[in-house]
């Protein structure tokens, strides 16, 4: 009697054995959306390892290409929580209903608020990092007098050979008028108007010729150690890590860079909205934010994790003097105007395509 009790009470959990190893994975607890690349490895290993590590929380990554379209076509269906994005697409987004509105103050403390720099929290996003869009070049190709200056990309006469470009119209335009001596204040206001479009499409007539056009943010630091450019915009990170990584022989020039916001958001149709809080809190603290830019040079949005911020632990290198925000790099820089970008994607687009097509 004893040995058949035994066995009754021993079939069942047999069977939940068996039927846990016939059935799929549990999902993770957490989606987080970013970029890939060296970027997403970075912040793998600064932000999210460190997360799931304190509290427990399975977190799953998955790539977008950035913008407010992708969210409102995959991001119900996929089950995304936390998003990181550019501020521009997150205004976009916000605006859409495709993102929680959140409370910075009851998140992070009211005093945390004054802490960032240099753009604060907005309805639906709140600033992580600070990247810049920058001019590189091939040191081997001007073995004399060195690129130093964003006017230097639209002057082919000193400095010949093809530059490699976003094809769109983003941070190329402002280039073009700080080529044409407009002050960075300026620039967006200048922008806004035909008179300032035709100015900027003008100024990229002069090397229409010599572009070559990339859509990968991994091409143009490629484009530079392969030679197929001798000048390439892009951002700063992806120079940072080709030159360190591929040991290619590529050097930023800071002046005219455009600094850029990325936020983190929270996706409208998450279903674990407590999950997605508490990885904010855990990624926008300033602990985090100092190991992140200690893996690649994007700087921290954060006053207090600046200070924090000591070697890469893979090389070494003291890595303040890399990011976009740090003292040294000269003022002329600009900060993209988010709400610039937000409200002229459509006309900024129409323009630099007929461009493309030879009108102006």
């Amino acid at each position: 009697m004893r040995r058949f009790s035994l066995l009754r009470l021993a079939l069942p959990l047999v069977l939940v054995l068996l039927l846990a190893q016939a059935l799929p994975a549990a999902a993770a607890d957490l989606t987080v959306v970013s970029w890939g690349g060296s970027y997403e490895a970075a912040q793998r290993r600064a932000v999210i390892a460190p997360f799931e590590a304190e509290t427990g929380i399975a977190t799953e990554v998955v790539q977008y290409d950035g913008t407010a379209a992708a969210i409102a076509r995959r991001a119900a269906a996929e089950g995304w929580d936390v998003i990181d994005m550019l501020s521009d697409q997150a205004r976009v987004a916000c605006a859409a209903g495709l993102l929680q509105e959140i409370d910075a103050a009851a998140l992070l403390g009211r005093a945390a608020l004054a802490d960032f720099a240099p753009a604060g929290p907005t309805r639906c996003a709140i600033p992580q990092n600070v990247y810049a869009r920058v001019m590189a070049y091939d040191e081997r190709a001007f073995p004399g007098v060195k690129p130093s200056r964003i006017g230097d990309f639209f002057d082919t006469d000193r400095f010949p050979g093809k530059r490699a470009v976003q094809r769109g119209p983003d941070g190329i335009l402002e280039w073009a008028l700080l080529a044409e001596g407009v002050p960075p204040e300026q620039v967006y206001g200048l922008l806004s108007t035909d008179r300032g479009l035709r100015l900027a499409m003008r100024r990229l007539d002069a090397i229409r010729d010599d572009i070559v056009w990339w859509t990968d943010p991994a091409e143009p630091a490629a484009m530079l150690a392969d030679g197929r450019a001798v000048m390439a915009a892009g951002f700063n990170g992806r120079f940072f890590d080709a030159a360190r990584s591929q040991a290619a022989p590529i050097n930023i020039v800071w002046d005219g860079r455009i600094i850029g916001i990325e936020v983190w958001a929270i996706a409208a149709s998450t279903d674990a909205p407590e999950a997605a809080r508490a990885f904010l809190a855990h990624a926008l603290g300033p602990d985090a934010m100092a190991r992140l830019a200690e893996r690649i040079p994007y700087g921290p949005a954060r006053r207090s994790a600046f200070e924090r911020i000591g070697q890469n632990p893979e090389t070494g290198a003291p890595m303040r003097v890399f990011l976009p925000n740090a003292p040294g790099h000269g003022a002329r820089a600009l900060v993209r105007d988010s709400l610039w970008y937000a409200n002229t994607e459509e006309l900024r687009t129409r323009r630099f395509e007929s461009w493309l097509d030879g009108d102006r």
